[in-house]
């Protein structure tokens, strides 16, 4: 199985992405985990993707797309893959299909509320990037990540201000994928409208679609 998340930021892309691999047997691949491996191992490369990224740009999408192109070679691939960050346009969508072909495409519909709500709660590990929210995923000791013991830390644009501005940029770059994908054939939305409902409520919606697929 070949999936692809698509939704805006705090809408539980990672969340429900990292649930369903385990489930599944096969790899949630965040372009945002990639990202700080590349950075933190300070090859030409890591220090294009960093420069890129403190300037507060996305990476470009041919980098993207070769990054994807690395990873989808692994053996822990060979039976599918979760994607999560990625295709966040067309050209990268059109990218892609050059790789590998997408059994679906999972759009997370979410309302503006509690996008707010989450994205002002969220609190993130400088170590290893894990999110967690300060409301319903909490971690277990407070201010230390449950999976590397890394700190945790608020990012400045993690404010409601900054959530709704991000939120508009966000619809509006999502959109032409919506449609995209949409006249693939593949798109299926799936609606998240109980913000203190559990991640697993939404990741059975899923498994109910994907079951419907086979």
């Amino acid at each position: 199985m070949r999936i692809a998340f698509l939704g805006v930021k705090g809408s539980g892309k990672g969340t429900y992405a990292s649930r369903l691999s385990p489930i599944l047997k096969i790899p949630h691949i965040s372009t945002g985990d990639i990202f700080r491996e590349i950075i933190a191992k300070e090859t030409p490369l890591g220090k294009k993707v960093k420069e890129i990224v403190n300037k507060g740009k996305f990476v470009s999408d041919d980098i993207v797309l070769e990054i994807l192109k690395e990873r989808l070679k692994n053996s822990d691939c060979k039976n599918g893959f979760i994607l999560d960050g990625v295709p966040r346009t067309v050209e990268q969508a059109k990218g892609l299909e050059k790789l590998e072909k997408l059994d679906i495409v999972i759009c997370l519909d979410v309302p503006e509320d509690i996008i707010v709500k989450r994205i002002s709660s969220r609190i993130t590990c400088k170590k290893c990037g894990e999110i967690y929210n300060l409301l319903n995923m909490k971690p277990e000791r407070e201010g230390i990540c449950d999976k590397c013991g890394g700190k945790l830390y608020q990012r400045k644009d993690d404010t409601p201000e900054s959530a709704r501005q991000r939120l508009k940029e966000d619809e509006e770059n999502l959109k032409p994928l919506i449609d995209y994908y949409k006249e693939k054939g593949i798109l299926r939305i799936v609606s998240c409208n109980e913000f203190n409902s559990p991640p697993e409520d939404t990741v059975n919606k899923i498994l109910e679609i994907l079951g419907d697929l086979k």
